[in-house]
């Protein structure tokens, strides 16, 4: 499949830091590669009724979920959902019938490289965020991160094969 060059994560001889964010980026580069070289209608393309996924749904939701982790939660800024709500706890990042795909792009991008530059602030992998009454610790929200893309991924793996019959990683 051709698309963005991913960063390898390391083999060994890397600290945790490191490798957590490495790993990241590999995981967010692989989304963009699922991605590549499609039109809108096909980004737009939604799995299987009565589901709204479809591979923008998951650039929109993944640029919500790196806004809430990182800007909110780790540096306390003031973020509320890009693409609002439809209802009460539910997110609009799913509803792509209209959406522009430059834009779920250039949002996601934007969310992922604010996200690197606070975690390239923060002192440690220690280092602790709040959402109301909870504390969350670096360490946990990178790795927190890399499961959130590694489980979407695999939604954008089969989502790419129904596109256009493309498989790989």
């Amino acid at each position: 499949m051709d698309g963005p060059e991913r960063v390898t994560p390391p083999y060994e001889g890397a600290d945790e830091r490191t490798s957590l964010t490495r790993f990241l980026d590999y995981q967010r580069q692989t989304l963009a590669m699922k991605c590549s070289g499609l039109t809108a209608e096909q980004l737009r393309r939604r799995a299987v009724a009565p589901s709204a996924l479809s591979l923008l749904g998951l650039v929109r939701h993944m640029a919500e979920v790196e806004r809430g982790w990182f800007q909110l939660v780790m540096n306390g800024e003031d973020v509320s959902g890009y693409w609002g709500r439809w209802a009460e706890g539910e997110g609009a990042e799913f509803d792509v019938e209209e959406a522009d795909p430059a834009q779920a792009f250039e949002v996601w991008n934007a969310a992922c490289e604010r996200s690197r530059e606070i975690v390239d602030a923060a002192e440690s992998l220690e280092s602790v965020g709040r959402y109301r009454d909870m504390r969350f610790s670096l360490r946990y929200v990178l790795t927190h991160m890399i499961e959130e893309y590694a489980r979407h991924n695999g939604h954008a793996d089969l989502l790419r094969e129904r596109i256009d019959g493309t498989t790989g990683e």
